[in-house]
């Protein structure tokens, strides 16, 4: 998107859901309306955001008070169903088969009304509040992953779609071999819903800061091909600017294979993400 065709519109709306941000203000609106340092200002102001990706701002919106009980509960029993699914096993879990392995098993335990209500509300939201600007590849909260469909990739944990993705994996790891690794691939709607309610517990229920590094359910890449790779050896750092001065990243990017969904100063509400590799053109 051209900076200068930079429209934007934040509707900040509670709809009774619990959803509520910081500042007093409901509404900003950016947009281009002929005065170019009013709009310059506000690209600088979004691009710093995303440079802060980890830090609160005036406009993110949390969890209120009011449901947080039930927030903090839907965490802690969707990370109890991964430790008994076991990592591999979560990665492509439905949401109905989380649902159905949570009631048969009581160190899980059922997912009470409230809860299943919360996580309705969380994937029909509209990311748009939170400040992510990309679009929604997955509109059903019960899709489910066809083991069919998938490869199981040995040593890393993680699932690659048969066909482009996984034959660009394979290209990718003859190239470079026990360098590179692939640290994240397809992700079910229970791991996505995992990795995004989990950023927003640890900063407090901010929604907003987590989609700044997290896709909201619904809204991932992974569900229908895309992937992350790193370099061996770098652990955790492969999520950050870090992997971004490996030689992994400088030859991968020599080899035209990094066509990055999240590329440096993106309109999208995402952090620079060089270890993401984009597979569908959307």
């Amino acid at each position: 998107m051209n900076r200068r065709d930079f429209l934007i519109t934040f509707t900040w709306c509670t709809l009774g859901w619990g959803l509520v941000p910081e500042a007093v203000a409901r509404n900003l609106t950016i947009h281009n309306d002929g005065h170019s340092e009013n709009h310059d200002d506000h690209i600088r102001d979004y691009l710093q955001k995303m440079k802060n990706f980890n830090k609160p701002h005036k406009d993110d919106i949390w969890i209120d008070q009011k449901m947080y009980s039930t927030f903090e509960s839907v965490v802690k029993r969707i990370r109890s169903l991964e430790q008994l699914a076991g990592h591999g096993n979560f990665q492509i879990l439905s949401f109905d088969a989380g649902l159905k392995i949570a009631r048969e098993y009581s160190e899980i335990g059922e997912f009470t009304k409230d809860e299943t209500e919360f996580i309705e509300m969380i994937f029909h939201a509209d990311a748009l509040s939170y400040g992510f600007f990309g679009q929604k590849p997955l509109n059903s909260l019960t899709s489910r992953i066809n083991k069919k469909d998938v490869y199981k990739v040995p040593y890393t944990g993680n699932y690659l779609y048969k066909g482009m993705p996984l034959e660009t994996y394979n290209k990718i790891n003859k190239l470079l071999g026990k360098e590179v690794i692939l640290t994240s691939g397809v992700r079910g709607i229970m791991k996505q819903f995992l990795l995004f309610l989990n950023k927003a517990y640890k900063h407090g229920g901010n929604l907003s800061l987590a989609s700044r590094s997290i896709a909201p359910p619904g809204y991932s890449f992974h569900g229908n091909g895309d992937f992350d790779v790193g370099k061996v050896g770098l652990g955790a750092a492969n999520f950050t600017d870090r992997f971004a001065t490996t030689d992994v990243y400088e030859r991968l990017s020599d080899l035209g294979y990094l066509k990055l969904r999240y590329p440096q100063d993106n309109m999208v509400g995402v952090r620079f993400e060089p270890w993401h590799i984009q597979m569908s053109s959307v």
